[in-house]
């Protein structure tokens, strides 16, 4: 890796062709223009330049660090275009939540989309970890949680919270269910429904509810999509967050049956630090905020 102070120095030499008035420019000394030239020669390993008098031609080590330099300040400067042109309205962004979050939510960003026709958005559904991990790897600008994060490197903001639904046939709905009855319906299980069950159902049965190993299961789905099909046609109850019921297209089968205490859980908006202040990112979050009024 060439040193880039060096590097800078050797480049602008190149473009003035003289070292005082290099110097000048660079608010240095002659000496220390010297000194850059032959340390980059050393790190290179050959000589840089061939003097002739007061003036010089370059070796064609010293044309190849050129090019190098020459560049580096074409991408430094375009950069600096990136950074001063910060459009929330161009560019790729991503973003990972659950997958009935997943669901609710893409519907939210086509209107963007529509207005952004440069806009790139990644929409992943993931585990908690997963979603964790990306971020910290940068795979995600964006993560949705449902739970509080410590990690140095990343930020976290609650932004809203949602509740966790026993969802039940539409011919069940207004009726007062106990644990018994529910397990005559028979449970939609899934990847997540067992800690929502020990989560919800202990809260609202704690004598009689032993465990989600307890419950019968009617089903088992592992996509999110297909989790209220069964139960919108009369083959069990499952468990999901407020998102996952609002985003099925056949709801009108469903229904929300009030528990005594009900359960929510918060949600987090995390990102690595700094990586909020990007105009795009920003634009997602402000818009996840606002939508996630409605849950």
């Amino acid at each position: 890796m060439l040193n880039a102070k060096w590097l800078d120095t050797f480049t602008t030499l190149c473009d003035i062709g003289h070292f005082t008035r290099t110097a000048e420019v660079l608010g240095m000394t002659q000496p220390g223009v010297s000194q850059h030239l032959h340390k980059l020669a050393s790190q290179v390993g050959k000589p840089l330049i061939s003097k002739d008098g007061k003036s010089f031609t370059l070796t064609p080590a010293g044309e190849a660090v050129l090019a190098i330099g020459i560049a580096r300040r074409s991408q430094e400067r375009e950069l600096q275009d990136i950074i001063q042109f910060d459009d929330p309205n161009v560019g790729d962004i991503s973003i990972g939540c659950s997958g009935s979050f997943a669901m609710w939510l893409y519907p939210h960003l086509l209107d963007w989309m529509h207005q952004a026709p440069e806009l790139v958005l990644r929409v992943t559904a993931a585990p908690h970890m997963s979603i964790v991990t990306s971020v910290l790897d940068g795979k995600f600008d964006l993560g949705i949680v449902s739970e509080p994060i410590n990690y140095p490197r990343l930020e976290a903001v609650k932004f809203a919270r949602e509740e966790l639904c026993l969802i039940v046939p539409q011919s069940y709905a207004g009726q007062k269910l106990d644990l018994n009855l529910l397990n005559e319906i028979g449970f939609v299980a899934h990847p997540d429904g067992y800690a929502y069950a020990d989560d919800l159902f202990s809260l609202n049965f704690p004598e009689d509810y032993k465990g989600a190993d307890r419950l019968w299961i009617r089903t088992f789905v592992n996509q999110i999509g297909q989790i209220p099909i069964p139960v919108a046609q009369g083959l069990g109850y499952t468990i999901l967050p407020k998102s996952g019921v609002d985003a099925f297209a056949g709801k009108q089968d469903l229904a929300i049956i009030q528990l005594p205490k009900k359960r929510y859980h918060d949600l987090w908006i995390i990102s690595r630090k700094g990586r909020s202040e990007i105009a795009r990112v920003a634009a997602l979050s402000n818009l996840i905020g606002r939508a996630a009024q409605m849950l």
